[in-house]
């Protein structure tokens, strides 16, 4: 009994702290017992939330560093003694030594861009819009603009300084069409049942994610017969991401799943901070050099990691990527089709993944919108304005934020509290950049598992319903392109309905047809007055 006098003590000193911020100011505004919330619960929301989404500080940066940023064959150095300045080859072909120092400062730039955008972006949402939706660049539009418009070092149709300024435009755009409020009228033009099927499919789509080696446990790979397989292997293609022996092999893997199984067991017990301590158990042991499992390996990248990962706290400011626009490029009919796509993406992707987050919450109302919807719009569609500005592509609102909502977060201070986390990014950078994918991927598993509880809501027995949704659950993570399952659920939508609609629409002409000649009949018909009164003999 006396072992647990110190753990009643911090339940009761926890108690009244949540208690004391409740009645404050701070707590009214947030609505903490309104939404039968707490401070501390919302503090670690937001961590829980921070943690499973901290891998896109370094993955977004490694990705548009990809597209060369503002480095051109004028960063190069001459080869041997040659004094001339060297062809576009040098961007290409054998690794150029100023080359390669421009792309890592580029790299260290858009890490500070990543974090500064997140940090502005969440805070904003939290502080306005009081939602615990937290806000960063965006997966999938970022390899988008690398490999698509700007190309990989620069060898697409568009220049850096040129999509940069797309981003920002399409920025624009989707800003004040959340102003006027068309957006949020075109949100709710999407069936319940599919808004259900994103939520879901987004739910397959974060597991996938997981299970892959890039940003997971490495569960999944490559296969040329099948396309995906098993894999966890101790040996892969470094290209194609093939399994070359040793299937469930990987050391990390298995850490990884020793990591899923402390997350699943907290979130089955229903521990506090559940998320957490998975992530930060596979950190740890990762951390650890000389191991089959470390994240610094005994090479030349892993030397450099943990030197890098030694300084714990290092701060870098913005220099070459930071106010790199340039509109000229906007006469090119490739630019719009490119700054189109982007904003097709928001419109579909980012609104409909926001309301997916929302019906998962539980925030949405009768009606199909949610408390703080105006606010949220204007500051997701804000916040991409500002990350075109320090060199990084569309903000979106973070699948992620699922991770905090389960561990209660109901308010704006759980982005506020993400907000804080991406601040002290930016000063902690070198100990948060070594977190592996293999310690993220299981919280990515374990948030689309408990994703899957709206599929109950949708309509299963009605086969107009039921399949759209199908299609669209099934469709993102099998193309890995949420809005593509939104796209083609909508057309199976309008494919299975367009009779009945047409129906309806030709039952309402008719009845104002009929109306009409009713109305025309009666207009033609005399009125017939009243009988005259019977003549009165004059006396």
């Amino acid at each position: 009994m006396k072992g647990t006098a110190p753990w009643r003590r911090l339940a009761e000193a926890e108690a009244a702290v949540n208690r004391s911020v409740a009645a404050s100011s701070v707590g009214k505004y947030f609505k903490l017992e309104a939404r039968k919330s707490s401070f501390t619960k919302e503090l670690r929301a937001g961590a829980a939330t921070f943690l499973t989404m901290a891998y896109i500080i370094s993955v977004n940066a490694a990705i548009l560093t990809d597209s060369g940023g503002p480095c051109t064959v004028l960063d190069c150095t001459p080869v041997g003694n040659s004094t001339a300045v060297p062809g576009p080859e040098c961007t290409l072909g054998t690794s150029n030594p100023g080359y390669e120092q421009c792309l890592a400062r580029t790299k260290s730039d858009l890490i500070v861009a990543t974090a500064v955008a997140a940090m502005v972006g969440s805070f904003a949402m939290g502080t306005l819009a009081n939602l615990p939706l937290a806000l960063a660049p965006g997966m999938g539009a970022n390899a988008y603009f690398t490999y698509n418009m700007v190309g990989f070092h620069g060898s697409g149709s568009i220049p850096y300084r040129t999509a940069l300024a797309g981003v920002m435009m399409e920025g624009i755009i989707f800003f004040l069409l959340s102003a006027v409020g068309l957006r949020s009228r075109l949100a709710r033009m999407i069936p319940r049942n599919i808004r259900l099927a994103s939520a879901v499919g987004i739910g397959l789509f974060l597991a996938f994610t997981g299970l892959q080696a890039n940003q997971g446990l490495g569960m999944v790979g490559a296969s040329p017969s099948t396309l995906v397989t098993l894999t966890a292997c101790s040996q892969t293609d470094p290209v194609t991401g093939a399994c070359l022996g040793g299937t469930l092999h990987s050391p990390t893997f298995w850490l990884g799943v020793a990591g899923f199984l402390i997350t699943a067991t907290c979130l089955a017990r229903d521990v506090k901070g559940a998320m957490i301590y998975g992530i930060v158990f596979v950190t740890a042991v990762s951390w650890i050099r000389g191991t089959s499992v470390t994240v610094f390996p005994d090479t030349a990248a892993g030397n450099a990691g943990f030197s890098y990962f030694k300084k714990v706290v290092d701060f870098h400011m913005i220099k070459t990527t930071a106010g790199q626009l340039s509109f000229g490029g906007f006469r090119h009919g490739s630019v719009w089709v490119a700054m189109l796509t982007l904003l097709y993406v928001d419109v579909l992707d980012t609104t409909s993944t926001m309301y997916s987050m929302a019906e998962y919450g539980g925030f949405t109302d009768g009606a199909g919108g949610f408390e703080g919807e105006y606010r949220a719009f204007l500051v997701d569609a804000g916040s991409t304005v500002l990350s075109a500005g320090l060199g990084s592509t569309t903000v979106t609102t973070y699948i992620e934020s699922t991770a905090g909502i389960r561990e209660g977060g109901r308010t704006g201070v759980t982005a506020v509290t993400v907000s804080a986390f991406f601040l002290a990014s930016l000063f902690f950078s070198p100990l948060l950049m070594s977190v592996p994918p293999w310690a993220v991927g299981p919280s990515l598993v374990l948030v689309g598992a408990m994703m899957m509880r709206v599929a109950k809501e949708i309509e299963w027995g009605d086969m107009k319903e039921a399949i759209p949704a199908f299609v669209t659950m099934a469709l993102m993570p099998l193309t890995f392109s949420i809005a593509n399952g939104i796209i083609a659920g909508l057309a199976v939508y309008v494919a299975l309905h367009w009779y009945d609609w047409a129906g309806l629409a030709c039952g309402k002409v008719g009845k104002a047809l009929d109306d009409r000649r009713r109305n025309q009949v009666a207009a033609a018909t005399p009125e017939v007055g009243p009988a005259p009164a019977p003549a009165q003999d004059v006396v």
